[in-house]
């Protein structure tokens, strides 16, 4: 149960996300992604390892959408405060992190479907974005931007789940010590 309600949480924080960008605001996401990370850290059962994926995922997701602005794949609607990584993207990659343990368990060993999954998921997402709510735009040809987004997220998603696999290992161990 509590993995639906952390997957409709996530997604009301992307559509507040989205739908705020692609207005021109930045405080939607924010707001949202606050209340979805206090609520899971809140009921967390592994709340250090979801804060250190919740890090994680912000740092990769700092880095690739700098990579990807920088390169002028994509283009976000309220670019604030930083062009190269606008705070509405941060909050959406650092509320991304809190779903790594509950709703991605099954990803945690297989790597493989982790990076085919990520592939393919985080650029539809984009795609979304871009045609439902003009949140993000791409270049007149969108097909370098989504393979740029493919290959971005097939390396970040495996990165989280087997970091988070680690750390759940680790923390068991110590338990059973």
């Amino acid at each position: 149960m509590v993995g639906l309600i952390t997957f409709i949480a996530y997604e009301m924080v992307w559509f507040a996300a989205v739908i705020g960008a692609g207005h021109g605001r930045v405080w939607p996401a924010i707001a949202a992604a606050c209340a979805f990370a206090a609520w899971r850290l809140t009921i967390s059962r592994h709340r250090t390892i979801d804060a250190r994926l919740l890090a994680v995922s912000l740092l990769l997701g700092c880095a690739l959408e700098a990579v990807w602005v920088d390169s002028g794949l994509i283009r976000d609607a309220a670019a604030w405060p930083l062009a190269m990584a606008p705070a509405w993207l941060l909050a959406l990659w650092a509320a991304f992190g809190l779903t790594i343990v509950p709703l991605f368990r099954y990803l945690h060993a297989r790597p493989w479907l982790a990076a085919l999954l990520g592939a393919i998921g985080g650029p539809l997402s984009f795609a979304a974005a871009a045609r439902g709510w003009h949140a993000v735009a791409f270049p007149r040809q969108p097909w370098p931007t989504l393979i740029a987004l493919g290959v971005g997220w097939a390396m970040a998603l495996p990165t989280l789940t087997l970091l988070a696999r680690r750390w759940l290992q680790a923390e068991a161990a110590r338990c059973r010590a």
